[in-house]
């Protein structure tokens, strides 16, 4: 919130306003040398958490599937040798009717061996699959780490490059906002955000407005330039200053 001691006329109203744009314009400045990079380290960084996620569902079910493929095993080794045992008690069988039983407890058991063999067959092919995709995950984890890694030290560059100015014109931001009434402060930072390039004050150049550039009647220019009032574009509702005033303030 803006700290107002004292009534300023409006034209230190505008001074003020325009300070504080060549200000911000200068943090923008920052902004845009840093470009695209702190989106895409922050995408980087959220894509190798996905991947990180999905390699260890990965292995999850790489697990499941040796276990399952193990169980297997062990079904068809339990298999064995319920059919070695039924095939030694045919051996000492009394009757037809002992045999035949034996005999389909040694066919069940045989089906079962197939059945579990299957099993170990599709399992592994199923795990061949998921061992290529882990394969694939690992790759893409290796690959975005390292582009992270270069990202992460391109940004680091310029934030060390920039760090010392760019807390400098901060601090310069914040005393600036200091001097301006919450109205016109928060009509200026509502102006800012409407636009990418983030003027919200601009000079009248060349009989038009220097954010839209839409032409400036020569009544309004001249009630610009008596600073008795804070006067917008009609078309793109920036603030207009002339370009006297605009051009006699600067920041270092």
């Amino acid at each position: 919130m803006a700290t107002i001691n004292k009534e300023y006329s409006v034209e230190e109203k505008l001074v003020g306003l325009i300070k504080l744009q060549k200000i911000d314009s200068k943090l923008d400045e920052f902004e845009i040398l840093k470009g695209e990079l702190p989106i895409e380290v922050s995408d980087l960084e959220d894509e190798i958490t996905g991947l990180h996620s999905r390699r260890t569902r990965v292995e999850e079910e790489i697990n499941g599937i040796s276990e399952f493929i193990e169980s297997k095993k062990n079904a068809i080794k339990e298999g064995e040798a319920m059919v070695k045992k039924y095939e030694k008690q045919t051996e000492n069988v009394k009757n037809s009717r002992e045999f035949e039983a034996l005999s389909k407890e040694t066919e069940m058991q045989q089906l079962e061996i197939k059945l579990c063999e299957k099993h170990i067959r599709d399992a592994n092919e199923e795990l061949a699959e998921k061992v290529k995709v882990l394969e694939s995950v690992k790759k893409q984890i290796t690959s975005k780490d390292g582009v992270l890694t270069h990202k992460k030290s391109e940004l680091e560059k310029i934030i060390v490059d920039t760090e010392k100015e760019e807390k400098h014109f901060k601090k310069l931001s914040d005393a600036a906002r200091e001097h301006i009434d919450d109205r016109l402060l928060y009509s200026y930072d509502r102006i800012r955000k409407s636009y990418h390039n983030g003027l919200s004050v601009v000079p009248v150049e060349r009989d038009a407005c220097g954010g839209c550039f839409n032409s400036i009647p020569p009544q309004r220019q001249s009630e610009i330039r008596l600073h008795k009032k804070v006067i917008v574009c009609e078309n793109c509702g920036r603030i207009l200053v002339d370009s006297d005033l605009n051009d006699s303030i600067e920041v270092k």
